[in-house]
């Protein structure tokens, strides 16, 4: 079933994309609670009506995106983790931790743009998400996990004392 949805609605869409859902999710939730009307020509032909009359605020988004995977084409980001027996997590890293990273370094994306493959990662080393500014500019962003246990040098081997036999007078 196609629909036009009327708000961002989290792993799905958003504002103004036309996407194709279950029916009973449509009919039960997303068209009740006012998210999305169905995608009749009707509704269709005001959609390009709606996107034709937005066309300046649609350009003026798509180049503040723009700006943003620039931004984020520059920075790196390392997230430390509690890790446990070889490399994996306590727990996971998700889109709001990577948010919050992403915040840190200056670079402000909400957490409902951010779409990690399998929802979370479970163990050290690179990782991608997809972060979806607009519907028309994504940017698939890499980033590293690391332990966040101190790095422990190797004991050195205690210094043996050579013993000088004792001259006897």
């Amino acid at each position: 079933m196609d629909i036009i949805l009327k708000k961002d609605v989290e792993n799905l869409g958003l504002e103004f994309d036309t996407v194709n859902v279950k029916p009973g999710y449509a009919r039960n939730f997303l068209l009740p609670q006012g998210y999305a009307v169905l995608a009749t020509p009707k509704n269709k032909a005001a959609l390009e009506a709606t996107l034709e009359a937005r066309k300046e605020e649609e350009a003026k988004l798509i180049s503040d995106a723009n700006t943003k995977v620039e931004q984020l084409k520059k920075i790196s980001i390392t997230i430390p983790a509690k890790v446990g027996s070889g490399d994996r997590l306590f727990g996971s890293i998700n889109n709001a931790d990577l948010s919050a990273a992403l915040e840190k370094a200056g670079v402000s994306v909400e957490k409902k743009y951010i779409k990690i493959p399998g929802n979370t990662i479970k163990r050290t080393g690179k990782a991608t998400a997809n972060i979806r500014l607009h519907r028309n500019v994504e940017y698939n962003f890499e980033f590293d996990i690391v332990s966040d246990a101190p790095v422990e040098a190797p004991k050195a081997a205690p210094a043996k004392k050579e013993e000088t036999p004792a001259e006897e007078a």
